[in-house]
């Protein structure tokens, strides 16, 4: 089955297929490294999450993006993320 692709003003986002939630979240952060290995459940989020692979319209930079429902779970993120 094809993965659906979702344009917003600023991503081309595509979404992974291990997504619990196929929602983008109001809180997001840009990872410009698009092969790092992202294990979401292992950062023990409070809220819902999503995952998708994206493509930055400003500049065509290719990341993933990772959109949070919680504006602690992103600060939580941000503080403990490091690209591999």
């Amino acid at each position: 089955m094809a993965t659906q692709t979702i344009t917003t003003d600023r991503y081309k986002l595509f979404p992974s297929p291990r997504n619990q939630h196929r929602v983008v979240f109001e809180h997001e952060v840009f990872v410009p490294h698009p092969y790092a290995i992202i294990d979401l459940p292992s950062f023990d989020l409070g809220g819902k999450y999503s995952l998708f692979a994206a493509c930055r319209l400003a500049d065509m930079k290719m990341g993933q993006l990772v959109t949070f429902e919680s504006a602690q779970d992103m600060e939580r993120f941000e503080s403990r993320f490091t690209p591999d």
